[in-house]
């Protein structure tokens, strides 16, 4: 089974203290169309899982545009500030062998620690890690390959 993390791209500063609508910078979408470029030979996605926020389903769609007719699944479980496992748990439960999940720190990082047992290790914008693993639980993955985009 396969599942890939992917931070959201550079987004701009909330305006009156919402975060929800914050859209990508023109250099969040290049970051974003670098990681979908990446990708696009490198996985085989089942099912998208994406943030509500705007900067996530921003993210996410470059990687649909090489993907177009893999479903997405917006999930309310890997907001920002949302717990890692409850997230973790949310992922063992779906029924696909490769999932793509585009959301935020600081949960993206808390997911990928739990699921490697290793410690906390940041993501960089529009970040990608790739794990291999029998089930989603905690201390089963293996980070098989990673992409930061040059921007």
């Amino acid at each position: 089974m396969q599942l890939t993390l992917v931070r959201h791209g550079e987004a701009a500063p909330p305006i009156m203290g919402d975060d929800v609508k914050r859209p990508l910078t023109e250099r969040g979408e290049t970051q974003a169309a670098e990681t979908a470029a990446y990708l696009k030979n490198v996985i085989r996605p089942e099912v998208f899982v994406v943030s509500p926020l705007l900067r996530a389903q921003q993210t996410l769609a470059h990687l649909q545009s090489y993907f177009p007719n893999v479903p997405v699944v917006v999930c309310n479980t890997i907001k920002p500030d949302d717990d890692a496992k409850v997230a973790v748990e949310w992922l063992s439960h779906l029924p696909y062998e490769s999932i793509v999940v585009v959301c935020h720190m600081n949960v993206v990082a808390h997911m990928a620690a739990l699921l490697v047992s290793e410690f906390f290790n940041p993501y960089a914008l529009a970040e990608a890690r790739i794990y291999d693993q029998a089930v989603i639980a905690p201390g089963l993955s293996t980070q098989i390959k990673t992409f930061i985009p040059s921007i």
